[in-house]
């Protein structure tokens, strides 16, 4: 269901979209009070049809078990409907780890522990420019010198002393590196070991004392072989590249990302140019894919295929993907057909409408048994909502991503909520606040584009200077290219 796709969604007095919080606010005063300690009936907080219950909407399996079209049917609170999704994906069979090179490993999760192949560095190291000595000087300089990738050297003699550059394998029975600063030459050639003289000052060079294996980084200082680098689980950013590389690894076991497949609905959607004549541009296919991918999905297919039931039953019962992701279609209006498709392949609704604003009308569904489609709402900013409350937890447990720590931020000004449901709303991060952002509405990416967080409103509203959780924006975190890569 897109923006334009509201009006006729509501044709049959169901709430199919979400309202703006001002809204919600003058629909609930038409519910009326409930007495203390009875359950909520204003789950929606919009009557439901022919006055029933507003959270009575009947769900897949009431309509196949013959309860009839009112059977009751609640919404799952936002924090439960998170840790659904993510134990549906904990249920799964464990995924095959897959060898990957290097270069095509950034953002993966590391399937076996790192191991060190070899010592860290593999041979002893000069850690400066300057010279390798042996015993104390003054020295006899050799005329050749050692660079980095050579062979191993010639041994030095006490009393010796060869050019030496930085990385490059110090001879044995040097006992250390002397600084190109720290050193001069005098008339005879013979090299001595100074400190230098300070600015402005009469004072003369000094005699430096040479510690034992000074600027000299000795083998397996940083690890030995069979060492572990870093645990399984561990993120693969671009510091691990490098860290591998060094430990001698050409691939590295990881988890492989879970296989996604978006379906774009809907007859209204415009591909490019300006909306006209009822159609409207399609913001969800330009946005998803990458999204998804910073989730750590692979996406392997998008498609667009309007509001047709049978292409989308073909579509789900043809896919091979791990997680398929819809966008619109989940309400109740004449061509929302998510629902009607997947009562009809017998999938099993686990979440059917989150208490949340916006998204309130999305849903996660078991299609078989290792394979889940999250149904997001049209409205682009309740697909925003939809996204991370039901396809992040999925897509980082499937790959293998560790939960990142909630944290709390004092809000900047007060922020209005939904009665009774939580509210996701656009923040920007200034100092140790978090700004809310205009422009939230559930068709609305204005807010969202300039985000780095959405704030996790509690039902009712939050004052200024109130601690609330922030949920990160994945390129807020870890930037752009690393996000996508």
């Amino acid at each position: 269901m897109t923006a334009a796709r509201s009006t006729r969604d509501s044709q049959d007095g169901q709430d199919t979209d979400d309202f703006d919080v001002e809204e919600a606010l003058a629909l609930v005063k038409g519910v009326g009070s409930r007495p203390s300690g009875e359950p909520g009936r204003a789950e929606r907080a919009v009557p439901g049809p022919q006055g029933t219950d507003p959270a009575a909407v009947p769900s897949p399996g009431a309509q196949n078990s013959g309860e009839g079209k009112h059977a009751r049917h609640r919404s799952t609170p936002w924090p439960e409907a998170r840790a659904v999704a993510e134990r549906a994906a904990r249920s799964l069979s464990r995924r095959t780890p897959v060898p990957v090179p290097l270069d095509a490993s950034l953002g993966l999760v590391l399937a076996a522990p790192l191991t060190a192949l070899t010592d860290l560095p593999s041979f002893d190291t000069s850690a400066m420019d300057g010279w390798a000595v042996a015993g104390p000087g003054p020295w006899e300089v050799r005329e050749d010198g050692v660079l980095a990738g050579h062979a191993e050297p010639e041994r030095l003699s006490d009393g010796e002393a060869v050019r030496i550059a930085t990385g490059a394998r110090v001879p044995r029975d040097a006992t250390a590196v002397l600084r190109s600063e720290h050193g001069r030459l005098d008339d005879k050639g013979r090299l001595h070991a100074g400190v230098g003289q300070e600015p402005g000052s009469a004072r003369s060079r000094g005699i430096l004392a040479l510690a034992h294996g000074q600027d000299i980084r000795p083998r397996g200082q940083e690890c030995r072989s069979g060492d572990q680098l870093l645990p399984l689980g561990a993120l693969v950013t671009p510091a691990v590249l490098g860290l591998a590389a060094a430990a001698g690894y050409d691939t590295l076991a990881v988890v492989p990302r879970p296989r996604v497949e978006v379906f774009i609905l809907g007859d209204e959607l415009l591909t490019e140019g300006l909306p006209r004549e009822g159609l409207i541009r399609d913001a969800l296919g330009p946005m998803l894919p990458p999204w998804l991918r910073a989730l750590g999905a692979e996406v392997v297919a998008v498609r667009r295929l309007g509001d047709d039931a049978k292409a989308l039953h073909k579509a789900i019962t043809g896919s091979r993907a791990d997680l398929i992701v819809t966008t619109g279609g989940t309400a109740a209006g004449p061509v929302d057909h998510v629902h009607p498709t997947l009562r009809r392949i017998g999938a099993e609704l686990l979440v059917d409408g989150v208490k949340v604003r916006p998204g309130h009308p999305m849903l996660l569904a078991r299609i078989q048994e290792n394979q889940h489609l999250v149904g997001l709402p049209g409205n682009p900013l309740a697909a925003v909502s939809g996204l991370l409350t039901l396809a992040e937890p999925m897509l980082r447990t499937l790959a293998g991503r560790m939960t990142p720590e909630s944290y709390t931020l004092p809000l900047g000004e007060a922020v209005q909520g939904h009665p009774y449901d939580t509210r996701l709303i656009p923040v920007s991060l200034r100092g140790e606040r978090a700004a809310p952002l205009h422009y939230n509405g559930p068709a609305m990416l204005r807010g969202i584009a300039a985000a780095d967080a959405l704030a996790v409103v509690p039902p009712g509203g939050a004052r200024a200077g109130q601690e609330l959780e922030l949920i990160d924006l994945p390129w807020a975190v870890t930037g752009i290219d690393a996000c996508f890569a």
